[in-house]
């Protein structure tokens, strides 16, 4: 969880954050699994990571995972009112959605004019299950919380990842940025020129990996492996013997992502590759990756230039930040006009 305050104009501050695990195998690929024994187990996490957030404020934004939404950019008349421009989408809708309309929750969103017809608008239509999204209200109402957003992590991240663009030196439209979102059983890797998307990928490897290469090496528990992944201190041969060989396998499949990116697109290079999410947490990792791929590697600290309150600690949030950029995307939800 995030808590951000201020405004874009007069800047932002970092009220406070938590971290808060939640029962292994409760969410698998995105959705909870088992809902009805699950639930109300997630609704305890949350509720006790609010606690510890120290907050006053009950309204939520959540997400779903991009593998749960159906997303499409369709051309609509500039000229139609609200109501008639959803009549429309709900027409367009029917012909990409694979589900009854009354099935899905469905959102949508005006772009801009249309690249050839001044007398268009691009629209992007948004459409997920009703099931998805009502089980993650549910898991916040659980927690006594108010969710006013849904989002989708995508697009989340990527309002997290404009602040990162914005402390790179070299940031332009021009420049093309590797988005690395390293999950506990995914690695997705996200490719942008500017703020469009151009490619994406997904590969089943992630930070669990080294959680499970740590319980077979000591004989612990996946939570004790957890818990200390996170505070340490590791044991004498655990950089030799186990984090050196996971970073070098999470190079190399960064690197294989990168290489199906430059085999089935017109697009030749990378500028800069960007690490966020739980397992870019790993002390060392960046430069691995530099090494491997030899494209410019930083871990996402979108807190950067941020104001920080008192509450924060800025050495755990150096060692967190990555792991929050989607929580950071949902709080600057609250600033959209």
């Amino acid at each position: 969880m995030v808590e951000l305050s201020g405004s874009p104009s007069a800047g932002i501050r970092l009220e406070a954050y938590a971290i808060e695990p939640i029962p292994p195998g409760a969410v698998v690929d995105g959705s909870i699994s088992n809902v009805s024994s699950n639930l109300p187990a997630i609704s305890e996490s949350i509720a006790r990571c609010w606690k510890r957030l120290a907050t006053s404020t009950r309204y939520v934004a959540m997400a779903l995972p991009a593998a749960a939404v159906i997303t499409k950019k369709i051309v609509l008349p500039a000229n139609l009112r609200e109501t008639e421009m959803e009549v429309q989408v709900e027409s367009e809708a029917n012909q990409y959605i694979p589900f009854a309309i009354e099935e899905v929750n469905l959102d949508f969103q005006v772009i801009g004019p249309a690249q050839n017809s001044p007398e268009e608008v691009e629209v992007l239509i948004a459409a997920s299950r009703k099931e998805g999204v009502e089980d993650r209200v549910a898991c916040a109402e659980g927690a006594n919380l108010k969710p006013v957003i849904m989002d989708m992590e995508t697009y989340a991240a990527l309002a997290a990842f404009e602040l990162v663009r914005s402390q790179l030196p070299d940031d332009s439209e021009e420049k093309i940025y590797a988005l690395v979102d390293i999950g506990a059983h995914a690695l997705r890797v996200g490719m942008f020129r500017g703020d469009m998307e151009i490619y994406r990928r997904e590969q089943a490897f992630g930070g669990n990996q080294l959680t499970q290469d740590m319980v077979r090496a000591y004989g612990m528990s996946y939570e004790e492996a957890e818990a200390l992944k996170r505070t340490g201190p590791m044991p004498d041969n655990f950089e030799t013997e186990i984090l050196r060989p996971y970073l070098d396998n999470l190079a190399l499949e960064i690197s294989r992502a990168l290489q199906f990116y430059f085999t089935s697109t017109t697009y030749g290079e990378v500028d800069h590759v960007v690490l966020m999410g739980g397992g870019a947490l790993v002390p060392g990792i960046a430069e691995v990756v530099t090494d491997r791929t030899q494209i410019d590697t930083l871990v996402a600290n979108p807190f950067a230039k941020m104001a920080l309150s008192q509450k924060v600690r800025p050495k755990n949030l150096l060692n967190d930040a990555a792991s929050l950029m989607v929580a950071c995307g949902l709080a600057l939800r609250r600033f959209d006009q």
